[in-house]
């Protein structure tokens, strides 16, 4: 009848705590139809829910145009692999607070910006940041499209102003047509 949907993406999260490594991107792979032995290698680094090291922003946007980066999340926005797991069949109205207390990861599931220690949101990052804004409205999407944390959340809207404000973020301003007979008297 109907081709099985196949899903394009696997997390390898219980795979890489087996083995004990993971790829210098995080969980999400997207598996390429391409010979592997075409694709670039990337660097192995062992797990670590450690965030006590915070990475600079530099590093940040070089990691956006990596091969790494595009082998983990390919041509797409990094919150479209995630799904947040709920109990139950309602997912819940508002997302958890934060993923990382006491600057560990302290959550098995945590949003797509706290589970990979290179995406930083800063506005000068704006690739990063234009991935959360919608093309045809220019609005930011919400924590219930995108997945991520409350903490994560109130970051993005931040920085996003702040690029906004310093121009490295475009942003349409509405038109207000005003009637102008209420301000300016009539001549007699």
């Amino acid at each position: 009848m109907f081709p099985r949907a196949v899903s394009s993406f696997s997390f390898r999260t219980v795979f890489a705590n087996i083995i004990g490594k993971r790829e210098l991107a995080t969980t999400p792979i997207k598996f390429q139809q391409q010979n592997p032995a075409d694709l670039p290698k990337v660097e192995m680094r062992e797990i670590t829910k450690d965030r006590t090291e915070k990475v600079p922003v530099e590093t940040s946007i070089r990691y956006l145009k990596s091969p790494a980066y595009q082998q983990t999340y390919g041509n797409e926005a990094v919150w479209v692999p995630y799904k947040r797991n709920h109990k139950g069949a309602i997912p819940p109205r508002r997302t958890r607070r934060t993923c990382i207390r006491n600057d560990h990861i302290a959550t098995g599931n945590p949003c797509p910006i706290c589970r990979d220690e290179y995406l930083v949101l800063h506005e000068q990052n704006v690739d990063l940041l234009k991935q959360f804004i919608s093309e045809e409205t220019g609005a930011v999407f919400g924590f219930s499209k995108t997945g991520l944390c409350r903490k994560k959340q109130l970051e993005l809207e931040v920085a996003i102003k702040r690029a906004q404000d310093q121009g490295l973020l475009t942003f349409d301003v509405p038109f207000r047509k005003y009637d102008y007979s209420q301000y300016i008297p009539k001549k007699q």
